[in-house]
């Protein structure tokens, strides 16, 4: 029994691995040895007597056959170790190194994705939860800092940051291509690939959004929205996971690089809600989407929220209302580019408006957009006056004429008589003539209150000057 223990006690300690049995070597400097103790390991696991062919001497990795060039019996063995080589992560900092082994890889992924795509042969379930197990191990990553991350600041323009490239794009890109091949096969079997692609696997795919690489959420988008349209269960955790982003970006940090392509998503989600819509998806609207409009980055998915938003009002007008009391909670006080964009998404809205609702929320809305039409700023004044331009808002206009008018009439003469830009003081006489048009006594006696409010201002401007002029003779007096 002594012995036993003496001779167990000198046995070399086994590598340490990392969660998926790989060796992983303690120096970064000595790739080549731990790329070939990862072959030599998986020649081991896949017990093929062609996986020799992984190992050559130097510590390189060797690159395996061709599908085309195996028996048929062969390519699931072959299809394992092709995976377990593509396993293996390089560092892309350095260009010169370990070039002949890259390349093995791209050439296996390339192979990988031919082979999905073609659907020459049924890939098994052990050989499903491979695949996805490569796929998991090259996407699922720990994110470069952002940029104000390493300028400090949180304000830097976008036109002037140059678009961040990931260098290992080369290989990331055909994992998320052999990814959204596999998901978008019909021979695959979403019973059997929801073991597969499960909550877990969906959370880790959410949190790569926030990549600084366009590239790279392009093709989540695409895919996220492939797995949502195959996996039905996956469907009410998506939106819930998609929530909890939206709501930890507007309360919390304000941060996130994938904002506008989660809400591309969203909006043909939006577009395939049943009818009568559900309270969740009205909550989500409501604790969601309309809060999204308060972040100072709203102009980076501002188009795509505006198009989440139109879709909820096209698909029940009764939101409406809600919509635009939201808008206006939300409204901009200082920033004049954010209201010239409300004002955009505001016409949208009233679009597909109808008249109940409009009478429910036309009062502060008005209120609002003759602040707009005296704004300094022209780019926000030209846009208030142009929604006279829109045909459905002028008949909305016409039938509340009687309150409307009243709201904005102040406005309307304020630009002809003071406003700095002469496009915007053309457009007000334009909308001004129009309500002249519409209704030529309310206009009268609109312009008489405006007339009466002007000279009241005046007499109250006179007696102002004369309590200050009784208050400085009294103190002059008192010297």
């Amino acid at each position: 029994m002594l012995n036993k223990i003496m001779k167990r006690g000198q046995r070399k300690p086994k590598p340490d691995t990392d969660g998926y049995g790989y060796p992983v070597s303690g120096n970064r400097n000595s790739e080549s040895v731990s790329t070939s103790n990862v072959v030599a390991n998986q020649s081991l696991r896949s017990g093929s007597a062609s996986s020799a062919n992984n190992l050559v001497s130097g510590g390189a990795v060797d690159a395996l056959p061709m599908f085309r060039d195996v028996p048929g019996s062969e390519r699931q063995n072959l299809f394992v170790r092709k995976c377990q080589v593509c396993c293996v992560q390089f560092d892309f900092s350095d260009t010169l190194k370990m070039v002949r082994e890259k390349e093995v890889k791209r050439l296996s992924l390339v192979e990988l994705v031919d082979y999905v795509q073609s659907g020459s042969g049924k890939i098994s379930e052990s050989n499903q939860e491979e695949m996805v197990r490569m796929i998991s191990v090259n996407i699922f990553r720990c994110l470069p800092p952002s940029c104000y991350e390493h300028t400090g600041s949180e304000n830097v323009e976008a036109d002037e940051e140059e678009p961040y490239l990931d260098p290992s794009w080369s290989h990331l890109q055909l994992v998320y291509e052999l990814l959204l091949r596999y998901v978008v096969s019909l021979d695959t079997d979403a019973k059997v690939a929801k073991r597969f692609i499960n909550h877990s696997f969906v959370l880790k795919l959410l949190d790569m959004f926030d990549s600084e690489d366009q590239r790279e959420r392009e093709y989540l988008k695409t895919i996220l929205h492939r797995i949502y349209g195959k996996f039905m269960v996956h469907r009410p955790f998506i939106r819930k996971a998609i929530n909890n982003i939206f709501y930890r970006f507007i309360y919390e940090t304000q941060r996130h690089n994938g904002i506008g392509e989660l809400l591309e998503i969203l909006g043909s989600i939006i577009n395939g809600f049943a009818l009568p819509m559900k309270e969740e998806h009205k909550l989500f609207l409501v604790r969601a989407l309309i809060p999204l409009h308060k972040p100072k980055s709203v102009a980076m998915y501002h188009q795509q929220l505006s198009y989440c938003i139109a879709q909820f009002v096209e698909k029940d007008n009764k939101l409406a209302d809600t919509v635009i009391t939201g808008l206006l909670k939300c409204w901009p006080i200082t920033n004049c580019q954010k209201e010239t964009l409300f004002l955009g998404e505001l016409e949208e809205v009233l679009e597909a408006t109808q008249a109940t609702e409009f009478q429910r929320c036309m009062v502060p809305l008005f209120r609002q957009i003759a602040r707009c039409l005296n704004s300094p700023h022209f780019q926000t004044a030209e846009r208030a006056l142009f929604l006279w331009n829109n045909e459905h808002i002028v008949s909305l206009i016409a039938q509340n004429r009687n309150v409307i008018l009243p709201l904005v009439f102040e406005a309307l003469e304020n630009n002809i008589q003071s406003h700095w830009n002469q496009a915007v003081h053309g457009l007000t006489v334009n909308v001004r003539k129009m309500f002249q048009e519409m209704d030529a006594k309310l206009f009268e006696e609109c312009q008489k209150q405006y007339a009466e409010k002007r000279a009241h201002a005046s007499e109250a401007d006179k007696q102002r000057e004369l309590t200050w002029q009784k208050l400085a003779d009294a103190a002059n007096r008192t010297h």
